[in-house]
């Protein structure tokens, strides 16, 4: 404790020195209360110098144009290569806007453990981090990896290298890692040594490259691997089958397909969700694993669905069939569990029969359907959502949808109805009938729908509204009447103020009559509030006249019988009476 108080002393006897010269005479007291200041001073000063010592790995080096955090994260810009002085304890590393063309072994050599690293246009040196986990280069312009870059990164567990101009696979690749995300660069092929050794990688997206096949022999020792991404390539190809026992997900999307060997999915019986969307294909592959819960074959050349190919998926919910060449769909019952259904942009003349009775979702718009009527929907009780727009519907069966008694979302706009629908479902929460020729808004329609929210009448040939009809929509919320030739009477203005009073967000449209008012709103104009004010405001005076004249008569008729009076009597007579 002895040792502790020289330098306190010396700097005391230096300040005694400078300020009050080495001859200036200080009392036993004063000496003593200053040295025990200055000795309270130093312990703040050492706490702070600990402190900062023990902050020195986040903060204090934290490299120019970058952010580090105290979750060991951080985030460097427009940079012209990794900078050094990057904390040691980094666990997620964030470069963008950088510019880097190649990896090197000496740019990474000393890493040995990853967690995100984010290059988008520069990189240059990782030495002393030990604690990375994850490596992101993204949008950096890199062309090429050397062999062996990431060899040492023993513990890495994410790379990604997305938008970027690599041409292959990068070489020995760590064995822990279990993401890794190469989409968006110039890769053409794959190869069997690409993926040695990966038996923990769980997923592998190639997104947006030039690959233009794939098989076995590419994707060795995956037996880890849950996702494969392989969407915007050149496929034209597939051989199977593809030995990835553990695969759930497996997406093909936009390439060049116009076959699945059947054998592929030989191994893949534990695939969930599939998708050959975007391609040529004509019909359904084959032989598909009864595990999946979603297939997606939109925007391919299907004429024809076979049902009984497909009957065995007793598990699939969901099947998206838009934008083929479908002109009928018949068996689709024999998917028991399905709940999702789409067939959109398609040539269907009819709505499907005999549909699964668990479906939930049914998109049929964009066809050429021309009627709904009530066999095609009688076991739907499930039914929640249903798209019908924008096909020439001209016959709506009055009651057709009443056995759905789930049904919240009805969409029929643009169609060639004349009327709203009779006895809708009592559930409907959203009902859209933008673009048909419905002349009005009767309330015998809507009487029964106290659960609207959303009511959509944009485009049709509606005039006027009817007062009874709003005032049976205790919860409607949003209501869109522009488009339509409104006759802008007092009794419209009246309906304005019912929807108002009722809180609804109303877009109203313009006046087409009469021709003084022609392009105003109605629900704005404050010219065709006050033309109306004033005609209440004549009637009312209008009444108030003939109320007056009425009250002059009677006071007159009472005046005149008043003069035949008896004079030797002070009653009225009971005529006289029953006239006040």
């Amino acid at each position: 404790m002895r040792n502790s108080h020289v330098f306190p002393s010396a700097f005391l006897f230096l300040l005694r020195a400078g300020v009050h010269g080495i001859k200036s005479k200080v009392s036993p007291k004063q000496l003593l209360a200053t040295h025990k200041l200055l000795r309270w001073k130093m312990h703040l000063l050492c706490a702070c110098l600990l402190w900062l010592s023990l902050s020195n790995g986040l903060g204090a080096n934290c490299p120019g144009r970058c952010s580090c955090d105290s979750m060991q994260s951080v985030q460097c810009y427009r940079l012209s290569e990794v900078p050094s002085g990057i904390p040691s304890t980094t666990k997620r590393l964030y470069i963008s806007h950088s510019r880097i063309q190649h990896l090197q072994v000496t740019t990474l050599g000393s890493i040995e453990v990853a967690t995100v690293l984010f290059l988008e246009q520069g990189l240059s040196n990782f030495t002393g981090l030990l604690a990375l986990e994850d490596f992101i280069l993204l949008a950096s312009g890199t062309e090429s990896v050397e062999n062996d870059t990431f060899k040492t990164l023993s513990t890495l567990r994410t790379l990604e290298l997305w938008k970027n101009k690599l041409g292959r696979v990068p070489s020995a690749l760590p064995a822990n890692l279990e993401v890794l995300k190469l989409n968006d660069n110039l890769i053409c092929a794959l190869h069997g040594t690409d993926f040695e050794g990966l038996k923990k990688l769980k997923v592998l997206e190639l997104k947006n490259n030039l690959i233009s096949s794939l098989s076995p022999s590419m994707l060795p020792s995956l037996i880890s691997l849950q996702s494969l991404m392989v969407d915007g390539n050149n496929i034209e190809s597939i051989a199977g089958p593809l030995s990835l026992p553990q695969l759930k997900y497996m997406s093909m999307e936009n390439n060049k397909l116009h076959l699945i060997p059947g054998n592929i999915f030989n191994s893949l019986q534990n695939l969930q969700f599939l998708s050959f969307s975007g391609n040529f294909l004509t019909k359904i592959p084959i032989n598909l694993p009864k595990s999946l819960l979603s297939l997606k074959m939109e925007r391919n050349q299907l004429k024809v669905i076979r049902f009984r190919d497909v009957r065995h998926l007793e598990n699939l919910s969901h099947l998206y069939l838009s934008e083929n060449f479908l002109s009928s769909i018949d068996g689709a019952q024999l998917l028991t569990n399905l709940t999702t259904l789409e067939v959109s942009q398609n040539r269907l003349q009819m709505l499907p029969p005999r549909l699964p009775v668990r479906l939930q979702k049914l998109d049929c718009s964009s066809n050429f359907i021309q009627k709904v009527t009530a066999p095609e929907f009688q076991d739907l009780r499930d039914l929640k959502h249903l798209f019908l727009d924008n096909n020439v519907v001209s016959l709506f069966e009055a009651g057709a949808l009443q056995r759905c008694s789930q049904l919240s979302n009805l969409a029929l706009e643009q169609n060639l109805l004349l009327s709203i629908p009779l006895r809708l479902p009592k559930t409907l929460a959203r009902l859209d009938l933008k673009g048909n020729a419905i002349q009005d808004m009767a309330e015998r329609e809507l009487r029964d729908l106290k659960l609207l929210q959303v009511l959509n009448l944009r485009n049709n040939k509606i005039s006027a509204l009817d007062l009874k009809a709003l005032e049976g929509l205790p919860r409607l919320r949003h209501l869109y009447l522009d488009g339509n030739p409104w006759n802008c009477t007092c009794s419209l203005l009246r309906a304005r103020e019912v929807l108002k009073a009722k809180g609804t967000d109303v877009k109203g449209g313009q006046c087409a009559a009469p021709a003084e008012r022609q392009g105003e709103s109605w629900m704005s104009s404050k010219k065709i509030v006050r033309q109306c004010e004033h005609h209440v405001h004549q009637n009312e005076k209008s009444k108030e006249t003939k109320k007056k004249s009425k009250l002059e008569d009677s006071s007159s008729l009472i005046k005149l019988l008043s003069t035949h009076r008896k004079p030797d009597t002070g009653s009225i007579p009971k005529h006289t009476i029953a006239l006040v």
